[in-house]
């Protein structure tokens, strides 16, 4: 009878080590903040897509993740157009994507709010994505695109008015500079206009943003 009373004890003092394990635990991922919902969700919907390129050995990425020239009667064609930012060959260029944006995306969305980071991924993806279907031969697929208007962009961040940031004008020079030497001089599987087209993109929203609010003030 000693012999069960002290397995009780035994028993009762384990349930309540691990409730209150537990407890603490439960405390712990409150304190967790979803900080950036665009940037983070991005970040986990490619992920999925990653998932489910390895689950069906390419099939999804091919038909809905990545962007080729097709015919306009495609359906299948229009969500490539947007998708194709999502999907990617294989964890290393997901990691190589996710990792820098993840960085910068987040100084973005605090500046011009999730709505307006949307928006400019969206049209980032979809203008790289014409691009390829009209002028270019080959499957394009990853978030590059986005990574460089963000890196142009947040560098614009600081912009005072009438004035233009020394950092904006060397990280314009050494990133789109070296796209457009690679562009011409390296024979790689590497799309350098898509880089390219995002950083434009991200300078033009730089300006274009920067403008409405001196208007607005």
């Amino acid at each position: 009878m000693g012999l069960d009373y002290a397995r009780r004890i035994v028993v009762i003092t384990s349930i309540g080590f691990c409730v209150r394990k537990g407890w603490i635990v439960l405390e712990w991922f409150k304190k967790i903040q979803y900080n950036s919902p665009v940037v983070l969700t991005f970040a986990f919907l490619s992920f999925g897509v990653l998932l489910l390129h390895w689950v069906t050995a390419g099939t999804t990425t091919r038909l809905l993740f990545s962007v080729y020239p097709c015919s306009w009667g495609d359906p299948l064609g229009y969500i490539r157009l947007f998708g194709h930012v999502l999907g990617h060959a294989d964890f290393d260029h997901y990691a190589g994507n996710m990792l820098l944006f993840l960085l910068i995306g987040p100084i973005l969305e605090e500046k011009y709010g999730s709505n307006k980071l949307l928006l400019m991924i969206a049209l980032v993806a979809l203008i790289t994505g014409l691009v390829d279907v009209l002028f270019m031969n080959v499957i394009l697929l990853g978030a590059s695109g986005i990574v460089f208007m963000a890196i142009i962009l947040v560098s614009a961040v600081s912009a005072g008015e009438g004035r233009i940031p020394l950092t904006f004008i060397i990280v314009v020079g050494v990133y789109i500079g070296k796209e457009i030497v690679d562009g011409i001089l390296v024979q790689d599987s590497i799309s350098h206009l898509t880089h390219i087209i995002g950083g434009v993109c991200g300078g033009g929203f730089g300006v274009l943003f920067k403008k409405r609010s001196k208007h607005l003030d």
